[in-house]
């Protein structure tokens, strides 16, 4: 029986594809953070605008942060070694987290500006030179989005999920100040800084889910409930696999790690047994083509509590009905 693979996550690339496609977005990233930072310098030493300054020093923040998520993919997607036998992929979710702290704070600045040009409102005012830069900063950080939009649903990479919320967030400010500038052209003074605000709504709630998925990879939150059921029928497609339990998964970067207990004729040798489990991790693994699969043998109707209890009851409870023993 044949089973479709579902949208595409982590787990579901072969480790080199997954590292092509983040490596190259993130390569984009920095390139995109780089332009601005030179665009805004020369923009600040021709105009001495405190305002292009500023906006200067996020740029290259920005870029700071790019570098980071591009360094942590690279470091992720990297080979297990002596000293990290599961693997670099945590690097990606703590990548994310720092990206989700910075959307935040980003959030919190917006706020701040909002407010008093709610309470004090002043004309918009900008140069040609500002305006230039800034149409260049939308066109630039449009284009990322968008690829990096693209990366996100092929590979499902939480640092490129980060990179891309955090400059969403920039997108987001600087279409604020444009529509800000639209609207003070046809009387609307406060139409800036109320915009201001529906924009910190979205913001803080994109660095919240950012954090949250980031922390539930930290702390090896089982994949969805789809992605169980997908891999328990595929270890179950085989009429000499008589059940499966105590399936316990987690993602780890672009990989995941897969284990579980197999229920086998307890009549089988052990060779027949092995040959059984090998065919289940390669059914598992042509589906998630970056999964690490360890499959338990049991005997049908015998298997008996072993392993650390603390592990086994509440992996087993938590999983529902359809891993418990038969």
């Amino acid at each position: 029986m044949a089973h479709d693979a579902l949208e595409a996550g982590p787990g579901k690339l072969a480790p080199e594809d997954a590292r092509k496609i983040t490596g190259r977005v993130t390569r984009l990233s920095v390139m995109v953070a780089a332009t601005l930072v030179v665009a805004k310098l020369v923009a600040w030493i021709l105009s001495g605008s405190v305002a292009m300054l500023a906006s200067l020093a996020d740029s290259s923040l920005d870029l700071v942060a790019s570098l980071t998520t591009f360094f942590a993919v690279r470091y992720a997607s990297s080979p297990a070694d002596a000293e990290h036998r599961y693997g670099h992929g945590k690097a990606e979710a703590l990548a994310s987290l720092l990206q989700a702290l910075l959307v935040a704070l980003s959030a919190g600045y917006l706020i701040h500006e909002s407010w008093n040009r709610f309470t004090n409102p002043q004309p918009l005012e900008a140069g040609t030179i500002a305006l230039s830069v800034m149409a260049l900063s939308i066109a630039l950080t449009l284009g990322l989005v968008w690829a990096q939009t693209r990366a996100v649903k092929q590979t499902g990479s939480l640092a490129v999920t980060g990179d891309r919320a955090h400059y969403f967030a920039d997108l987001s400010s600087n279409m604020v100040v444009v529509g800000g500038l639209v609207l003070a052209l046809v009387g609307i003074e406060r139409a800036d800084p109320i915009m201001g605000f529906v924009v910190v709504l979205w913001l803080f709630w994109t660095a919240f889910t950012v954090g949250r998925d980031a922390i539930s990879a930290l702390m090896d939150r089982e994949l969805p409930d789809e992605e169980r059921e997908q891999i328990i029928a595929l270890a179950e497609d085989d009429p000499r696999v008589l059940g499966v339990h105590q399936l316990r998964t987690r993602a780890s970067g672009p990989f995941i790690h897969i284990q579980m207990h197999m229920e086998l004729d307890p009549d089988l040798t052990l060779t027949r047994a092995h040959a059984i489990l090998v065919a289940a991790e390669a059914r598992v693994m042509a589906a998630y083509p970056a999964a690490d699969v360890l499959i338990h043998p049991d005997p049908k109707g015998r298997a008996a509590p072993h392993g650390n209890a603390y592990f086994g009851k509440d992996g087993a409870s938590s999983a529902g009905p359809a891993d418990e023993p038969a």
